[in-house]
């Protein structure tokens, strides 16, 4: 795989992705990465039974049990650091570590499954991090406009709606592209005088 090594005059920067169970975390990280992702993967055993519900997701075998990270350069100058947080409500106790120091997450969404995606969209909210809604785009998915889905997930009207393939590297990049410039944007806002 052809990649960019960082230099000493390149920035980095941290990116997380996350979203529900099965929606394809590890894919979109492993997609875009320039180096070879560093994935903490686990059977999906029936011990689980009970605590993931793998019915909706009855081809996943195996599950993020602390995190996935990849690295992909975006510019000459700039190098992203990417972490994949686990989808499964037990392991949400990692994920006020994972997002130190991130400038934004993309939040990835499985229209099938809207429900799996409020626990996300709620936690950055409530951190305050810069996060867009990226709706991977599954083959047995309906489509949905922007509005739509932001009208279910409840989100404001400036959090930017996308679309992606988690498979595809260059979809892949244009959603952290996307996320790179929403932060940088919601960092140099003026916050309103009362």
């Amino acid at each position: 795989m052809d990649y960019a090594p960082s230099s000493r005059n390149s920035a980095s920067t941290k990116i997380v992705v996350a979203g529900g169970f099965g929606v394809g975390k590890t894919t979109f990280v492993g997609a875009v990465s320039e180096i070879d992702p560093l994935r903490t993967e686990a059977l999906v055993t029936q011990e689980s039974a009970g605590q993931d519900d793998i019915s909706k997701v009855q081809q996943k075998h195996t599950t993020t049990v602390a995190m996935d990270f990849g690295r992909i350069t975006l510019a000459e100058n700039l190098v992203l650091y990417l972490f994949g947080t686990p989808g499964q409500r037990r392991f949400w106790f990692m994920w006020d570590d994972l997002v130190k120091g991130a400038i934004g997450a993309v939040v990835l969404v499985d229209t099938r499954r809207l429900d799996d995606s409020f626990a996300a969209v709620d936690y950055f909210e409530a951190k305050g991090l810069p996060f867009i809604v990226a709706l991977n785009q599954f083959d047995d998915a309906g489509q949905f406009g922007a509005d739509e889905i932001r009208e279910a997930l409840a989100i404001s009207a400036h959090i930017p709606v996308i679309t992606v393939d988690a498979r595809d590297r260059e979809s892949a990049k244009h959603a952290l592209v996307r996320i790179t410039e929403f932060a940088l944007t919601q960092l140099t806002r003026v916050p309103a005088t009362t």
